[in-house]
């Protein structure tokens, strides 16, 4: 297949992009909280309460809405909120705060199983995941761990299988090392047979790799056209012109501007590649390594735009430099964003 790939004949003009964004979730100042943000510790060793606390919930629940208002679907507990870092408690509250906030509207969720690098593929421990974001009427995502990186790649067909026992649809993620220790990018074949499940509605693809995301999609468009790709390589999002849609997270950045680039896609405006420029450029800065410390990018863009307390990020995640805030200012400037005044 690689050698037949010829990505000019997977362009879809005037074609209606279906986004799916990851919300960022912000945190408050260190002096509101009951711990020190910047110590791990301050954390591991909290009650439920406290850990609770450090979030800055307005913040949140503004971006939430925001997302939905522009005409994305709002993803949660994802990587860009965190949710390989938070404890079920704090995932279930964001949760039932998002089915409140959106009254029915739909969002998708991170179905995340915490577990260790010698353990063993469990289907209960991804039920108990996948069963609260049902219940509050989410579609799951379900991300790699340990235990089903130890499966062979008909393992984790197989697997996926028996999770779709418990659910109508589901959303498969492939998600590269350079995010997470667990990630894993599984082979063609292993894609489809992801893409034989019904229940199967659609795969994240995070390799950060256009050829790999190109191969599945010329397999979608042979095998299950009604089958979503994902994009979640925030370092080309023009992959939408070929026929993926997305769940990036570079779109809580600026979900306004993101639904304008979908639409001038779909009405043939050429106005869509300068905005989507620019929107890149902010994707290849802020995804720069380590590319966990994105997040952080994210805090700070979205504190530059006043619409979250702080740009202080979980304290496990790594962080962007303070030169980093006139660069962001600067970018928000060429989006036509006003900004707060900048002090680098």
């Amino acid at each position: 297949m690689a050698n037949d790939l010829d990505p000019r004949n997977l362009i879809v003009p005037r074609r209606r992009i279906t986004g799916i964004s990851a919300i960022l979730l912000p945190f408050v100042s260190a002096g509101q909280c009951s711990g020190s943000l910047r110590d791990p510790s301050s954390v591991r060793g909290a009650n439920h309460d406290s850990f609770i606390n450090q979030i800055d919930w307005p913040g949140f629940d503004a971006h939430v809405l925001r997302t939905a208002t522009a005409g994305l679907t709002p993803a949660v507990n994802m990587d860009t909120g965190y949710g390989n870092l938070l404890d079920d408690a704090t995932r279930r509250v964001i949760l039932e705060r998002t089915r409140d906030l959106l009254g029915g509207a739909p969002f998708v969720a991170g179905a995340f199983v915490g577990d260790s690098p010698d353990s063993r593929w469990s289907l209960p421990s991804y039920q108990r995941q996948i069963e609260p974001i049902l219940a509050c009427g989410g579609t799951p995502v379900i991300f790699p761990s340990y235990g089903l990186n130890r499966l062979d790649e008909a393992g984790v067909v197989a697997a996926h299988r028996e999770l779709a026992r418990y659910t109508d649809r589901f959303i498969a993620f492939e998600l590269g090392q350079m995010f997470v220790p667990f990630g894993r990018i599984y082979e063609l074949e292993t894609f489809q047979g992801l893409m034989d499940i019904p229940q199967c509605i659609g795969a994240k693809h995070s390799s950060l790799r256009r050829d790999l995301e190109w191969q599945r999609l010329i397999l979608r468009n042979h095998v299950r056209p009604d089958f979503r790709v994902f994009t979640g390589n925030d370092l080309a999002i023009d992959m939408v012109m070929y026929g993926s849609d997305y769940l990036l997270g570079l779109s809580t950045f600026a979900p306004e501007e993101f639904a304008r680039r979908d639409r001038l896609w779909e009405q043939g405006d050429p106005a869509f590649f300068e905005l989507n420029d620019t929107l890149q450029y902010l994707g290849n800065f802020a995804f720069r390594e380590p590319v966990p410390a994105y997040k952080h990018s994210a805090a700070m863009f979205l504190h530059l735009r006043g619409w979250i307390q702080s740009d202080l990020t979980h304290p496990s995640n790594a962080t962007r430099p303070t030169t980093d805030r006139p660069i962001l200012a600067d970018i928000a400037r060429r989006l036509g964003i006003e900004t707060r005044t900048v002090h680098p």
